[in-house]
């Protein structure tokens, strides 16, 4: 976590201490690293007067002939400070100073110093960065993305890509800046390490560098990060849960819960259990947003950037060109528009008529979506070893999801969500031990599942609640939760095959979702609109696997 101290020119603290992984940002010649926090600033004044100081002082540590190679080599403070100006002449909210982190680049290349490019196009290898980068964003986007920015030193690609939707993001970001950086059970630095944990899981190594650098930047111990094996033994006990908290939540029981808050040296209170658990389902769920939005690498950590000029293939320009529809393709894709449009408007009318179904119907109903959603699984799955910095925080990587019930196998029985819910037990027992956490959950919960403009692909004015709810259930049905009062029907009218596997990969899998999976479905729809159904995803999931856990401690209490 990074400190505060009152920003130069009034208004809200801004960070004290460099961004994360940036502390030995340090050019040849002793330029210090402390004097980069003017940058985060509000003022413009200050930022301009920080940004012209540290020009100057960086090119006169550096001769007019430049560095030798051995001299560029050996100075480690000078390729970070090289990719802190790549990143903030990219992803800074504020245009003056990426123009002269811009500019500052091109004036070291004048002087021979090879300066690094930027990999890939954008936040997104999905997106068109065109469509997130938009020109003039909304002033709601923008705030959020000052706000980031000077708060935590980086806008980084998911702030970017949730930027698409400002509500929703207003609501996450509170969310995460209070499990992260606000008072809690947990020291700062722990928490970044159980983000480590949770992203581990899913091979998220974009999460998992993020959280490292967070993780050293909180004052943690760089021992921990040789692996799991050298974290305190308080943390590794955590391995249980978390492993299943990602894959098959449905496991959890209250003995799980009784382990860890047993008596003895290694000991979780209940208040820093229910901390960790929220964090662990936070980032499971984010892990599944990182891959199903093709989130690419920051721009300043490994993979998003070389120092030479990238070949054509690493710097595709653009995902779109891959996802044009035209032709015959163009015409299946509107007609698909319009077919679901339909099927939208007649749910909404037999709803009125669905009075007479009965509990058994309803229930048989929700058994033959939860058995066809056994033959629901990708068929293209991307296979990809692990990277050590990943492997190393994962014991047991051959634990993964397997479908809630099968054939010839002992189903665990149905989680009823009325008899849990979270509006009438989750809630209330997040709120009980960790104040103020319950409440930011429930918004972010209600933003998203009511979240809509009323617009679906290029028609307005619809009502989009019977899709929505229709992805919310699917995701649960997939983990084994059951809405009595729901009609398990509508999801096979909705959502169609290539939707099916696109949700149940990102949602039990996501470390498998493929750019084909993301382009096939809904192929005639806004990427805004398909990042919206991510949004429902992550939620969804997250709230799934807290009401298993939460479950298991209510057992636990009673």
């Amino acid at each position: 976590m990074m400190d505060h101290g009152e920003a130069a020119d009034g208004g809200t603290p801004v960070p004290n201490a460099l961004p994360a992984g940036e502390q030995a940002a340090v050019a040849p010649r002793g330029l210090d690293p402390g004097r980069w926090v003017g940058l985060y600033s509000r003022g413009e004044r200050t930022r301009e007067e920080t940004m012209d100081a540290l020009g100057r002082e960086l090119l006169n540590s550096i001769p007019s002939t430049g560095l030798s190679q051995g001299e560029m080599e050996e100075s480690r403070g000078l390729h970070r400070t090289l990719l802190l100006l790549l990143r903030l002449s990219q992803s800074c909210p504020f245009g003056e100073t990426q123009e002269k982190c811009s500019q500052l680049l091109q004036a070291l290349q004048g002087r021979g110093i090879k300066t690094p490019q930027q990999l890939g196009s954008g936040p997104s290898s999905f997106l068109p960065v065109e469509e997130i980068l938009q020109e003039g964003a909304e002033s709601a986007q923008r705030r959020i993305f000052i706000e980031a920015f000077v708060s935590t030193g980086r806008v980084d690609n998911i702030t970017m890509v949730m930027g698409l939707h400002p509500e929703y993001l207003s609501s996450f970001w509170r969310t995460q800046y209070l499990l992260l950086r606000m008072d809690g059970p947990l020291p700062h630095h722990k928490r970044h390490y159980i983000a480590i944990m949770a992203a581990a899981r899913h091979q998220c190594s974009y999460l998992v560098g993020l959280h490292m650098g967070e993780f050293l930047q909180a004052g943690g111990d760089p021992e921990w990060l040789q692996g799991l094996h050298c974290a305190p033994q308080k943390l590794r006990n955590l391995n249980e849960i978390n492993k299943i908290l990602a894959h098959r939540p449905w496991l959890i029981t209250k003995e799980h819960i009784e382990a860890l808050l047993k008596t003895g040296e290694n000991s979780w209170s209940l208040a820093e259990l229910i901390q960790a658990l929220v964090l662990l389902t936070h980032y499971h769920s984010l892990a599944s947003f990182v891959f199903g939005c093709g989130i690419n690498p920051e721009i300043d950590h490994e993979g998003g950037h070389a120092f030479q000029p990238p070949s054509p293939r690493s710097c595709d320009s653009s995902p779109a060109s891959e996802e044009g529809v035209s032709g015959s393709g163009g015409r299946d894709a509107m007609q698909e528009v319009e077919v679901l449009m339909e099927r939208m408007k007649l749910l909404q009318e037999c709803q009125l008529e669905e009075d007479g179904v009965t509990q058994e119907e309803m229930e048989t109903r929700f058994e033959l979506e939860k058995t066809e959603s056994l033959l629901v699984n990708p068929s293209d799955i991307a296979e990809h070893s692990l990277p050590h910095n990943v492997l190393c925080f994962v014991e047991d990587p051959s634990f993964g999801y397997k479908d809630f019930t099968r054939r010839g196998e002992q189903a665990p029985p149905t989680f009823r969500a009325q008899d849990y819910t979270w509006e009438d037990h989750g809630y209330s027992l997040i709120n009980r031990l960790y104040p103020d956490v319950g409440q930011l959950l429930d918004e972010k919960f209600q933003v998203v599942y009511n979240l809509t403009y009323h617009t679906m692909a290029m028609h307005r004015g619809v009502d989009t609640s019977t899709l929505r709810r229709a992805i919310w259930n699917y995701v649960h049905c997939v983990f084994g939760i059951r809405y009595d009062d729901y009609n398990y029907g509508e999801v096979n009218q909705l959502l169609e095959r290539s939707l099916k596997v696109y949700i149940k990969t990102v949602a039990c899998y996501p470390e498998k979702t493929t750019r084909r999976m993301y382009t096939h479905f809904w192929r005639h729809f806004k990427h805004s609109e398909k990042v919206h159904v991510n949004l429902l995803l992550l939620e969804a999931r997250m709230q799934a696997a807290l009401l298993y856990a939460l479950r298991a401690i209510t057992r636990y209490m009673t």
